[in-house]
């Protein structure tokens, strides 16, 4: 079973694109990072498919239907294009799109878990870590990782290869990410982390904290909570 899962997350013509209709002005910067990462990750798959890979796209019906409310009249204002189904806009970026074997999930809003199968794939295959790429992240990124968070995934967000409209707000979001216990890596530290364990990252929190409360040998709620106590009412 897969201890680590490997995202990408809207590298789209139409987030990435000079002139493209949500284009995030910075988010090319990331592509070549995100390609290295990626072309690291399927170099351990070769053999066996150690870190599934997942490609997160945004998809949109030619009428706006399914598009944010607060998205709408940005989408229509721009003749009802971008990220729409079946348009070219809509396809990953040429150096990053799906090879067999690797995962595609699609997406209307800014989780890459709200409405999608992906909590349901990734624990069927045992994923307790995501690692994040694509953008941008104060937008789909940072909502990907707070779900990924409750949904008590570790987490890891590629520094290089994720990206916004400007540096000061990516690096803002970063801080915000790792304020709340998500990891940082870089591109470079993630691939070396490749070559000494194929597995990918170690991820220890669940079972840590599962461990710690099994020998714990404390009831998590006292009995007396539930109890009446001197003839009062019991709480439920």
């Amino acid at each position: 079973m897969a201890r680590n899962a490997f995202i990408i997350i809207d590298q789209q013509n139409d987030f990435n694109l000079v002139g493209a209709p949500f284009r995030v002005d910075c988010g090319l910067e990331a592509e070549p990072f995100i390609e290295k990462a990626l072309a690291a990750t399927r170099e351990v798959n070769k053999e066996v498919n150690n870190i599934p890979v997942f490609h997160v796209f945004r998809y949109y019906r030619a009428d706006g239907s399914d598009c944010e409310i607060t998205r709408y009249d940005a989408f229509k204002s721009k003749g009802f294009h971008g990220c729409t189904i079946a348009e070219p806009g809509a396809y990953e970026l040429e150096g990053v799109r799906p090879i067999a074997g690797e995962y595609s999930v699609v997406k209307q809003r800014w989780s890459a878990f709200f409405h999608t199968e992906l909590d349901l794939i990734l624990r069927r295959l045992g994923v307790k870590q995501v690692i994040l790429t694509g953008v941008q992240t104060p937008n789909c990124i940072r909502g990907t990782v707070w779900d990924a968070n409750s949904l008590d995934y570790e987490v890891i967000v590629l520094t290089d290869a994720t990206n916004a409209k400007t540096p000061e707000v990516h690096q803002a979001n970063l801080f915000d990410m790792k304020n709340i216990g998500i990891k940082m890596m870089t591109t470079e530290e993630y691939c070396e982390c490749l070559k000494k364990d194929p597995q990918g990252p170690e991820a220890t929190f669940q079972e840590r904290i599962r461990n710690e409360i099994e020998t714990r040998h404390a009831d998590p709620e006292p009995a007396e909570f539930y109890e009446p106590a001197h003839g009062d009412e019991a709480r439920f």
